[in-house]
């Protein structure tokens, strides 16, 4: 049986947000990986023309290029990318979900302040361009159109609602000092959600960008048990 795994970047992002889980996997399996750069985003940033309908039709018709590939679909969403997700869930047929400082709610404003910071001692040091803060982060502060902005909240805004709806397998990764997502929406997420089978997971010193954590290592080898035992015991029972 063919696997698939959609990976979803966030707001402003692209494929670097997700590409160290995407490199451990395939390393760890044959599993075919599809990372898309949703519209307007990637490295130049055209956001200004775009609505949330945009990004998430972006992500629905590479789910469904994939799905013609594959015999099931796994769908990784970071940040405005677990939105999407979980917007997926609703309506496609996905056999698990992994989400990444899922971005249900936004802007922790205590641990942006210590973010940057931390980047001013960069910055005061000479450092700043070996800073990880200062290259993840620098483009979530500039060249973003308030319209587009507003835009990532109502799509947020819209999938919300439905988080009830997610019956299939969920997996839910966390920095506790994420700047962008205060740490205390996962668990929100994980009451609200509907699965049965719904599995937790923080990074003690987790930022926002969570693939790039000093523990990544340690929940990715989680992450992919998560999404390996069923598959085990799916052979087995063949």
């Amino acid at each position: 049986m063919k696997t698939g795994v959609l990976f979803i970047h966030g707001f402003t992002g692209g494929a670097y947000e997700v590409q160290p889980l995407v490199d451990f996997l395939q390393v760890n399996t044959d599993w075919k990986m599809v990372v898309p750069i949703l519209p307007g985003h990637g490295e130049v940033l055209e956001l200004k023309k775009l609505s949330a309908e945009n990004w998430m039709m972006g992500a629905e018709l590479a789910l469904r290029q994939l799905q013609k590939e594959v015999d099931r679909v796994f769908v990784i969403g970071f940040s405005m990318g677990g939105v999407i997700a979980l917007y997926l869930a609703n309506r496609y047929k996905i056999d698990k979900l992994i989400l990444l400082s899922a971005a249900a709610k936004y802007v922790h404003p205590a641990q942006l302040i210590q973010d940057i910071r931390d980047v001013a001692k960069d910055a005061i040091s000479g450092k700043l361009e070996d800073s990880k803060l200062y290259k993840l982060y620098s483009k979530k502060f500039k060249d973003t159109p308030i319209l587009a902005t507003l835009e990532f909240m109502r799509l947020v805004r819209m999938v919300e609602p439905y988080y009830g709806n997610i019956k299939i397998p969920v997996c839910l990764v966390q920095g506790k000092k994420d700047g962008i997502v205060p740490y205390t929406t996962a668990q929100f997420l994980f009451d609200q959600i509907g699965s049965e089978q719904k599995e937790l997971i923080y990074s003690d010193t987790g930022k926002h960008h969570i693939c790039y954590c000093d523990d990544c290592e340690d929940w990715f080898k989680k992450v992919f048990e998560f999404l390996s035992v069923e598959l085990k015991t799916q052979e087995n029972i063949i």
